[in-house]
């Protein structure tokens, strides 16, 4: 059997597919962003006296996805690198010989292959912040609800000193938040891309424009997107600050989803997802699966990230590669990203937190697990020396702390050594 669908289905990717983020970055969402940028290039024109009104409404009415044949542009797209080349023709054949010629006129392929790159992942981006915004909406109602619930704080694997869920659930939604402003921040700068052959702009002096500033202006105004500063083709700052703001929201939401897959085992069973997955051969296990999906997009996203940041040692006014290795990482850290933070909602709303499991936790090490406080307390009577020694006797004999004599008028209870834990976490929900 042979596929026929043009878009990648997503059948090795369970982590994005059937996001809202795949159909943004599909093959038909990014020949409809080519035709995007290029009927707002001839309207640009047109509103500057560059091309007919005429022109503008034909190019616009043709530029629709449903008119053109993928797969026939993707394989005509070998012979000129890129299909912008023979996207150009398509278009220009359905506008007709009338207004055919302000079809790209000015342009190059990188204009429009850059532009478009900026409108899908601007898309993809929106789709991206509603859902962190939920994400964090449920962390933060997860912080409220159990801002007191003292649990095993954990380091380098080990029991520490008692912490509460309620201040990790917030650390997990300051990162969330920390992801968010970082995309909204990149999203907010996304421009055009409009320099011409090398950058100059020089056709369409030819064809009449007498103030760069304003065309360029205008095309972002069409589109929704910044005007830039210069001609980016070589100075691929916006595409390096995508890959850094993208790589950061996996790996903000990768933390979340290690720590549930951590806390989650069945030997610690603190937290469990509120509908894990079976297992083809164990019906016992409910797996944390979109926990397990987040991580994977947290580990893939520093690597796809590091193509993109290659790519800005681009050569000349126009480089030969450097911009064609950025369109499928692009895509992919798009597609992760936007994965990852539709599985985080459904995580953090549905996560369940088992404090009966975190308490009984609490009293595996006997007491030690306050010995820091009993080391402070400790300590004027017996000298800082001699307490630790005391405290690390009692450890390694694996006695019960509160069979000490020497700690027999001392308080023990775990859920009485948190610190500043909820003031903390009352502190991070101030956050907007």
């Amino acid at each position: 059997m042979t596929c026929t669908d043009s878009d990648d289905t997503g059948l090795l990717a369970p982590g994005w597919a059937d996001s809202p983020a795949a159909r943004a970055t599909g093959d038909t969402a990014w020949l409809q962003a080519l035709l995007d940028a290029e009927a707002a290039l001839t309207r640009a024109q047109s509103a500057l006296g560059l091309a007919p009104a005429g022109a503008a409404s034909a190019v616009t009415r043709a530029a629709d996805a449903g008119r053109f044949e993928v797969r026939s542009v993707a394989e005509r797209a070998r012979k000129g690198g890129n299909p912008v080349i023979p996207l150009v023709g398509d278009l220009t054949e359905a506008v007709g010989d009338e207004y055919g010629p302000y079809v790209h006129r000015g342009a190059t392929s990188q204009d429009i292959m850059d532009t478009a790159a900026m409108l899908v992942a601007a898309r993809t981006l929106d789709l991206i912040l509603g859902d962190l915004d939920r994400t964090a909406e449920a962390l933060a109602r997860l912080a409220t609800g159990h801002r007191d619930t003292a649990m095993p704080g954990r380091t380098l694997t080990q029991h520490a000193v008692p912490t509460t869920f309620g201040l990790k659930a917030a650390g997990w939604r300051s990162l969330v938040l920390d992801a968010r402003d970082r995309v909204r921040t990149v999203r907010s700068s996304l421009p055009v891309q409009l320099g011409g052959a090398a950058g100059t702009l020089a056709a369409f002096r030819a064809y009449g424009a007498s103030d760069p500033t304003a065309l360029s202006a205008a095309y972002a105004g069409e589109l929704g997107l910044r005007a830039p500063d210069l001609p980016w083709h070589t100075l691929r700052t916006p595409v390096a600050d995508i890959a850094g703001c993208l790589a950061f929201t996996a790996g903000a939401l990768g933390k979340v989803a290690v720590d549930v897959l951590t806390l989650s085992r069945t030997e610690i069973a603190e937290v469990a997802e509120g509908g894990g997955g079976g297992s083809s051969s164990m019906p016992h296990k409910s797996n944390p699966v979109r926990s397990t999906l987040i991580a994977s997009a947290a580990r893939r996203a520093p690597h796809l990230a590091a193509t993109l940041y290659a790519s800005l040692a681009a050569e000349d006014e126009r480089p030969a590669g450097a911009w064609h290795a950025e369109w499928e990482p692009l895509r992919d850290l798009l597609r992760l990203a936007g994965g990852a933070a539709r599985d985080a909602v459904e995580l953090a709303a549905g996560l369940q937190v088992r404090t009966g499991a975190m308490r009984e936790h609490l009293d595996l090490t006997q007491g030690s697990i306050v010995s820091e406080r009993l080391s402070a307390e400790l300590a004027p009577a017996l000298g800082r020396a001699r307490a630790k020694e005391l405290l690390t006797r009692l450890a390694a004999e694996g006695r019960p702390l509160s069979r000490a004599p020497e700690l027999a008028d001392v308080d023990l209870d775990p859920t009485h050594y948190t610190g500043f834990a909820g003031p903390l976490t009352d502190h991070a929900l101030e956050r907007r």
